[in-house]
């Protein structure tokens, strides 16, 4: 059962072009992992719930794991932008500047992915890895549904929009049933209560129609960092064959199935362990031990000079930087090689070779 203490997290707002905040959160330790905005989220109930507070604890582990509530959800401040996929690629964007990082690895869930695949897109020298769960390309408008398959839609965008805000209301018993088929009483509560703290029924109704409207197979083709798809087997919110189907697009791709019918694995069940070991075993530091971390030019640079001893003054003046500038790339680059400070990066640094 979930601990009823709030998990530790640090807690932080940025703001995006219209002027509204952003929340964002950070928590556990290494290489830094940037779960993308998606529908239904909130900072601070995460740290509770017990759908997501045990993903941050079994994550944290070996990673550092970055969130942000999207605008108008959660925490964040609410705008007159319209929900879309340009709307939270721009998310994306504010939070990695944000904290700070120069490279930072991407997991898009669900509706998450599509922007997920574009930043990574359009942004290559920012993106370590990229990691999808129950995502997919495009949706339901590219996909020529029948009229009775959109009137059904937007029969459930309507119930949304009209019975979101209460506590336990059929509404969410709906959308939860839909999503986690086998969760627990606890799980089944937990994300009920979830969807009723994360934004009210239009803009959840608004955030749901814009994800019918995601595409991205026109940018997929461009992402270059390593890239692992998971899906769960039974899930009935996203046919498994999506999945395959973004892998197939995504050059170089890996797939994987997890088994279970739940949208997201539950803590509980042996696909939410394997969710978590495939995911860190992917980015973390046993990945950049085996040689899978594709370091930059500028990494490079910083890793030598790092391994020579070197301080931040004398590293500013080898690369023609500014000393915050370097302040700031030795920072992600910590939080890359999953080390506290400079005395263990130095010892990292010189077991990768670079001495």
């Amino acid at each position: 059962m979930a601990s009823t203490a709030a998990l530790r997290q640090e807690l932080r707002f940025t703001h995006l072009a219209s002027g509204a905040r952003l929340a964002w959160a950070r928590s556990g330790h290494g290489p830094p992992l940037l779960r993308a905005g998606h529908w239904m989220t909130h900072l601070e109930y995460d740290t509770t719930s017990a759908l997501f507070r045990p993903w941050l604890e079994r994550l944290g582990r070996g990673l550092t794991v970055l969130r942000f509530d999207e605008r108008g959800s959660g925490l964040s401040g609410v705008d007159e932008v319209p929900p879309s996929l340009e709307s939270s690629v721009e998310e994306i964007g504010a939070v990695v500047r944000a904290a700070g990082l120069a490279r930072v690895a991407l997991l898009g869930i669900s509706g998450g992915a599509a922007p997920a695949i574009a930043y990574a897109a359009r942004h290559p020298e920012q993106v370590s890895h990229l990691v999808l769960l129950g995502g997919y390309a495009y949706g339901l408008l590219h996909t020529k549904p029948s009229a009775d398959r959109l009137a059904y839609v937007e029969a459930i965008a309507r119930l949304i929009e009209l019975g979101w805000g209460a506590r336990d209301t059929p509404v969410q018993q709906f959308i939860t049933a839909s999503m986690i088929p086998d969760g627990t009483p606890e799980q089944v509560a937990a994300l009920n209560e979830q969807q009723r703290r994360s934004c009210d029924g239009p803009r959840a109704a608004a955030v749901f129609r814009s994800r019918l409207a995601l595409d991205v197979r026109a940018e997929i083709g461009a992402v270059k960092c390593p890239t692992l798809v998971l899906h769960a087997d039974g899930d009935a919110s996203v046919n498994i064959e999506r999945g395959r189907e973004l892998a197939a697009a995504i050059p170089g791709a890996c797939f994987e199935a997890l088994r279970t019918r739940n949208h997201v694995p539950l803590d509980g069940e042996p696909a939410f362990e394997r969710f978590c070991e495939a995911l860190t075993d992917f980015i973390g530091p046993r990945a950049v031990q085996r040689g899978g971390r594709a370091f930059t030019q500028r990494e490079r640079e910083l890793l030598a000079l790092v391994a020579r001893g070197c301080d931040n003054l004398q590293i500013s003046a080898e690369l023609g930087l500014a000393e915050k500038t370097v302040r700031n790339a030795l920072s992600g680059l910590y939080l890359t090689l999953g080390v506290d400070g400079r005395t263990h990066a130095v010892v990292r640094a010189r077991e990768l070779g670079f001495s």
